[in-house]
């Protein structure tokens, strides 16, 4: 089992090893070899794995996410552990925990924005900077929730095993867009446990971008950390 949360710049331990090993047997290079000290070679590795995975721009940074590191572990035979959630402490769901029933929620921008303020309380944002940043990634990402736009099928994460919705297992659910593998690791304690819970999407993902893009418990930055949570900049997955 490999920790999210100790494959981080700077740190030495046993799950960089692994994580080194996994890459270089990738054909990533690392020069120093498997040392467990993740600095500059590790890093550069890394951003050549998340480009090999699809992942574009400053997406792909040589920082570990749960989705990259969960998927190279698939691929390299070790499990990933996400479980740093700060905000959503006691809340992370095993994968076959997560459900898929859609509930129905509602649609459009002011649904969103009341969904919102639910999700800025229970994780604890400012929903002065929290309302208006998920509003906007659930504009982008599901048209504010449109029946038509809770799920995709055919971005790069449309693979996996049939899921009870029908879809495979790994696609974009809800209104924010969550994988099941992140939605579980980042859910938020006392939502639901399907992604197309709006409210229980949104938590999981500000409880995401928390630790990926280490936004702010206030979430002042968020704008400015997530590109796709700024309506005054150009559309950009997260």
């Amino acid at each position: 089992m490999v920790v999210l949360s100790n494959v981080r710049f700077g740190k030495r331990n046993e799950d960089v090893r692994t994580v080194q090993k996994a890459l270089i047997g990738r054909g990533h290079d690392i020069p120093g070899g498997a040392t467990g000290f993740f600095g500059e070679q590790t890093r550069n590795a890394y951003r050549a794995e998340q480009f090999a995975q699809g992942f574009r721009g400053s997406d792909a940074d040589g920082v570990p996410g749960c989705t990259s590191l969960t998927t190279l572990g698939s691929l390299a035979g070790f499990r990933v552990d996400c479980a740093r959630t700060p905000a959503g402490a006691g809340g992370k769901l095993a994968l076959a925990q997560v459900t898929f029933r859609d509930p129905g929620d509602r649609s459009g921008e002011t649904a969103m924005r009341h969904y919102a303020g639910k999700a800025c309380e229970l994780t604890g944002m400012d929903p002065a900077f929290g309302v208006p940043a998920l509003a906007t990634i659930a504009k982008r990402e599901s048209a504010s929730n449109h029946p038509r736009f809770r799920i995709n099928t055919r971005d790069v994460n449309a693979h996996g095993r049939t899921a009870a919705d029908g879809h495979p297992l790994n696609c974009s659910r809800g209104a924010t867009q969550c994988i099941p593998t992140t939605f579980a690791a980042y859910h938020q304690k006392g939502t639901a446990t399907t992604p197309y819970d709006v409210v229980a999407c949104m938590c999981a993902t500000v409880n995401y971008v928390r630790d990926r893009y280490h936004v702010n418990r206030s979430g002042s930055n968020f704008a400015a950390r997530v590109q796709q949570a700024d309506p005054h900049r150009d559309p950009h997955p997260y």
